[in-house]
């Protein structure tokens, strides 16, 4: 009689876990970081359509690396969760941390549940009324959450980017500041030196403490040209 094929819980999950990260590894990397006026989304990515960086609700944004169709998704069904929440009780219901709660709960059971889990990280950020009550939640493909402060940077060359980052990054930026550190840090994300990055090149977008209701906004090609003028 055969011996029935066996897989230990232990080497199934390790085998998920690398195949997630491989794959996460291979897009290009994204910087969230807190400015004096808000906070700021910066993403290598020249697609004018397919957004990496993308309003949620009011005051909440969400970024994030990997495979576009599954974080795709994820970015839809916070937007329906946000609706429904803001519909049903009230906009000040909806709030990051209760969206960060909602896509730890689905990353966790598809990467424990199913085949394939998702090649995905992504950020939840909430603007607050000063620097100190702005919300960042880190949440990676297996479901993990962190709350972070200052600055997160995802993707393949994380590790090297929040480590410069941790040494350039201050309070009280200002919105040129932020974008010209983001954007150098993120043109080391290969490895190459003296690589530049041109404004076409870049998805930017901010949330600003000083617009009205909603405080989501793009950054165009002239506006982060202006930004990153010497």
């Amino acid at each position: 009689m055969s011996v029935p094929f066996y897989v230990s819980p232990e080497q199934i999950i390790k085998d998920k876990a690398d195949y997630a990260r491989k794959g996460i590894a291979r897009g290009r990397s994204v910087v969230v970081l807190q400015y004096a006026g808000g906070i700021l989304f910066v993403a290598e990515n020249p697609s004018r359509a397919l957004h990496k960086i993308s309003e949620i609700y009011d005051r909440i944004a969400f970024a994030a690396v990997g495979k576009y169709n599954e974080f795709e998704n994820l970015r839809v069904a916070g937007v329906r969760l946000a609706d429904m929440r803001g519909f049903a009780y009230d906009r000040s219901d909806v709030t990051g941390r209760s969206l960060a709660n909602a896509y730890a709960q689905t990353l966790g059971t598809i990467f424990t549940e199913t085949p394939k889990p998702y090649e995905v990280e992504i950020v939840v950020a909430e603007l607050g009324d000063s620097p100190a009550e702005d919300q960042i939640y880190r949440l990676t493909f297996d479901g993990s959450v962190s709350d972070e402060h200052g600055y997160v940077a995802m993707g393949g060359s994380a590790e090297r980017l929040s480590t410069g980052l941790a040494e350039d990054w201050h309070d009280g930026l200002d919105l040129a500041a932020a974008v010209s550190l983001a954007v150098s840090h993120l043109a080391r994300d290969t490895g190459e030196e003296g690589r530049q990055l041109q404004p076409a090149q870049l998805e930017a977008a901010v949330l600003e403490r000083s617009r009205p209701l909603r405080k989501f906004r793009r950054l165009g090609v002239e506006e982060l040209t202006s930004l990153l003028q010497p």
